[in-house]
């Protein structure tokens, strides 16, 4: 072989971009032309079915929204539901890949059993939970804390009371998807050295210490991965919302994507859809960079 070519400074500016063709390409077709569709739309007074002209309106569709009631109350609920999913499934997600770290017969079964849940379509999750929800004495959630309050507890209408569907929502939404941040965890705690933990207990360190000190450097650049990609997550929030409770009660429950599609189809305004996508694609993108600046990965290596 060519004692440049085997060079490890040597540089083929053609294999790169045969390399990142394919990641371009799905940049470009999936997210870079719906997105500018959707803009271009959203500078329109574009309604199904209408039978008048399109006609360019500016920025008209983005002052309604700013005067919007409901879309200011769709986007509190997915700040709301960002702030207790992303913060607990994480905590929870951590603590069961430290906990079951170690590959015993019982801990691999119960690493299956937290997995399992992620497999499940999100569409048969909602309907699940709808039943585990279900108000009075017959719904399974309502009969357990009964039980364990011995009788204490009044039966409730979780996704019909405004104080209730919203943490209920994000009970089922932590259930569905712990196990795949638990997985994230569970690869990036193998690749912690093990003599870290080693040295670390020779020097008088104790489980909190090592764990701090030792494991949590370790997982950082896990930890930022999985709090981007459950950031995103979270502002997506649709399909729970549609099956269990519509956004109600009373606009309690309701999400930006939720009314974009409401507005787009349902109301047959998809000027106003477009622009509500607009808007929540934006705050993603800007909650994601934000998050990579804030919790920069480590690259590692040899400087």
């Amino acid at each position: 072989m060519n004692g440049a070519l085997a060079s490890p400074g040597y540089r083929d500016p053609r294999a790169a971009l045969t390399l990142v063709t394919p990641a371009l390409l799905g940049l470009l077709l999936f997210i870079a032309v719906p997105f500018g569709i959707a803009l271009g739309i959203s500078l329109t007074d574009l309604r199904l079915g209408s039978p008048l002209p399109v006609s360019y309106v500016g920025v008209e569709q983005y002052r309604r929204l700013l005067a919007d009631p409901t879309f200011g109350r769709a986007l509190l609920n997915n700040t709301m539901f960002s702030l207790m999913v992303v913060p607990l499934q994480t905590a929870l997600a951590l603590l069961l890949a430290v906990l079951l770290r170690r590959p015993t017969p019982v801990n691999l079964l119960l690493r299956v059993l937290f997995f399992v849940p992620v497999v499940f379509p999100m569409a048969l999750v909602a309907v699940m939970w709808t039943l585990f929800l279900a108000p009075g004495s017959e719904g399974p959630v309502n009969a357990l804390l009964e039980t364990l309050s011995l009788g204490r507890w009044q039966p409730r209408d979780f996704l019909h009371d405004e104080s209730l569907a919203l943490p209920a929502i994000v009970l089922t939404s932590i259930w569905q998807g712990t196990g795949f941040q638990m997985v994230i965890f569970l690869a990036a705690l193998q690749g912690i050295p093990a003599h870290l933990y080693e040295a670390a207990s020779l020097d008088g360190a104790g489980t909190w210490s090592r764990f701090r000190h030792v494991t949590l450097p370790g997982l950082r650049n896990a930890l930022v991965f999985v709090l981007v990609i459950t950031s995103i997550l979270a502002f997506r929030l649709f399909d729970q919302i549609r099956i269990m409770t519509q956004g109600g009660p009373r606009g309690a429950t309701t999400t930006v994507m939720f009314e974009a599609v409401r507005g787009a189809f349902d109301r047959q305004q998809m000027a106003q859809g477009s622009a509500m996508s607009v808007v929540l694609f934006s705050i993603v993108l800007a909650l994601t960079l934000l998050q990579r600046r804030l919790f920069r990965p480590e690259t590692g290596g040899a400087g």
